[in-house]
This record gives structure tokens, sequence and C-alpha cells, in this order.
């Protein structure tokens, strides 16, 4: 497995991972729109396979880590994806990286959790909200968990000297 930088030939792919996962070629956090697929972030392959996916945005000294994707689960994708985001956040001096996901994303939970991010902040309700800019988001998830609140977590970055 190879980690990269993405690149404008990923672009198109990126694009169509989030229609396929979000509902949209855009995602909504903090009721900010991004479009993944714009973003910087990293890749990772094995040969010419793309098999995950991390887009981020720095504002303000604090890294939002604005999609996570593994097409492997349980294989290491999704750490290798998040340890060259939390790499690339401490270069740029980001105090920390928080990211958003949805309350039925039991796995997502688990994955930062397991990662030593913690949870900051639920917004009870939030995804009504989110479906007046994206009305197709799905009303029932993962595990048939009716997707109804924001879930943020975030991890401190701890600089390092040079």
């Amino acid at each position: 497995m190879k980690v990269s930088l993405l690149s404008d030939d990923d672009r198109t792919w990126v694009q169509e991972r989030t229609e396929l996962l979000f509902g949209g070629d855009f995602v909504v956090s903090r009721n900010e729109v991004h479009d993944p697929h714009k973003l910087p972030g990293f890749i990772v392959t094995i040969g010419r396979e793309r098999i995950g996916v991390a887009t981020y945005n720095v504002i303000g000294g604090e890294c939002e880590l604005v999609t996570i994707d593994s097409l492997s689960q349980f294989d290491g994708v999704g750490t290798m994806l998040l340890e060259k985001i939390e790499e690339t956040a401490r270069q740029l001096g980001c105090s920390k990286i928080w990211c958003i996901t949805t309350n039925d994303n039991l796995d997502a939970h688990r994955f930062f959790q397991r990662r030593d991010f913690v949870l900051t902040n639920v917004r009870i309700g939030g995804m009504t909200k989110i479906r007046l800019l994206k009305p197709n988001v799905p009303r029932v998830g993962y595990y048939q968990i009716p997707v109804r609140d924001e879930f943020e977590f975030e991890k401190k970055i701890i600089l390092q000297d040079d």
C-alpha cells in the first residue's frame, strides 16, 4: 500500500466517492459546505487501484478532517490516511484535528476513539439542518439507526520542537 498526495487525476474519483457516500458531491460540517474533490488530501493505492482517500481543510490553526474513506476496512488504510493527515497538520502548526460524523456511524466512533480522538460536541437534530441543503441524505443509516445527530471528535496535536 502506498500513500500519496491527491493528484488532479484523482479528483473525479474523489467526487464520485463523495457522491456515493454522502449523497452529493459536497459535505457539510459546522454549517460550512466543502467540496472534497477540491481540497488537499491523500490517497492510498495498491498498484493502480485506489483503496482509500482522506481530505482536509486547515483554518485558524485547526485541521478539519473533512472526509476519510477506506474501501478495504480493517486493513490499516484509514489509519495510514489519518497518520498522514496528523503529520501534515503538525507540520502546518495546527493545534488539533477535528471531524464530524453522524450518530449512526458506530464504526467511525470506534475508529476515532481508538486513535485518541475524544467526543467534544453532539448536535442533537443537526441532520435536519443539513437536509435543507442535501435533501437526499438518508434518514436511516448504518445498522438501521435513524440518522439524526452530528458527533464531533477531536484530537489535540502535540507540536514537537525541531
